[in-house]
């Protein structure tokens, strides 16, 4: 294999958050794989409601809410017997061992900064791959010892689950929750039911939305007028 320093090799690097953005913090050590991981799965998750209508056999499901995101980087090798070079540098200089790897993996992902008691931000970034989130889980598996039992290599599993700053949080919320209060203009050919379908998915609100905004004919609706569609009971 040929060692030309090009290979894209996965990177995990603490953050920072102003003002409600991410940001790498490039005053902090970032960890750098020595061999990429076997693979990673990238999940992703909806839940749902199922509401029973009465006087109907079955129930009625509705989406409920988005979860994070989650990124499993699978086998990532950590090895100190001096097989596997981390940079062209390295070959003057003895293998890095295993703990001391762990701890940089630890201090990155897992060690708790200031005066938050709670895991720090990172970006996983290999490839295509750009993540950002807080560790899960954290497993190592040693595979590999020196005759005196020091480890020369073990297999880490990592789970990240996604960050989002609470700004990101209340934008998307105030864009798509049927549970906030939505202020909508009227436009050419909207009626009650639909625009009712669209926040709530369910056209047989409209009724009530008709009484909240006191209309007296919710089938003549001009244009530019403003509706309140309040948060669902």
């Amino acid at each position: 294999m040929s060692l030309s320093g090009t290979k894209a090799l996965l990177t995990i690097s603490p953050c920072t958050v102003n003002n409600g953005k991410i940001s790498v913090d490039g005053s902090r050590k970032k960890f750098e794989a020595m061999i990429n991981p076997a693979g990673y799965e990238h999940t992703f998750k909806l839940s749902y409601s199922k509401n029973r209508v009465l006087g109907q056999p079955g129930t009625e499901t509705k989406y409920d809410a988005s979860h994070p995101e989650k990124i499993v980087l699978k086998e990532l090798v950590l090895d100190a017997t001096g097989a596997v070079l981390a940079n062209l540098s390295s070959i003057a200089s003895d293998p890095v061992p295993v703990k001391e790897q762990i701890e940089l993996l630890k201090d990155v992902v897992y060690t708790y900064k200031g005066t938050k008691h709670e895991a720090p931000i990172v970006q996983l970034k290999w490839g295509e791959l750009l993540f950002y989130g807080r560790v899960e889980s954290l497993k190592f598996d040693y595979t590999l010892f020196k005759p005196s039992g020091v480890p020369l290599r073990a297999k880490v599993t990592l789970i990240f689950i996604e960050y989002q700053s609470s700004e990101e949080i209340s934008k998307e919320a105030a864009q798509e929750s049927p549970d906030l209060t939505h202020l909508i203009e009227v436009k050419a050919g909207d009626t009650l039911p639909l625009l009712c379908y669209q926040i709530y998915q369910d056209c047989t609100y409209y009724i009530e939305v008709a009484k909240i905004n006191n209309l007296t004919n919710f089938r003549d609706l001009k244009p530019g007028i403003k509706l309140q569609f309040p948060p669902l009971s």
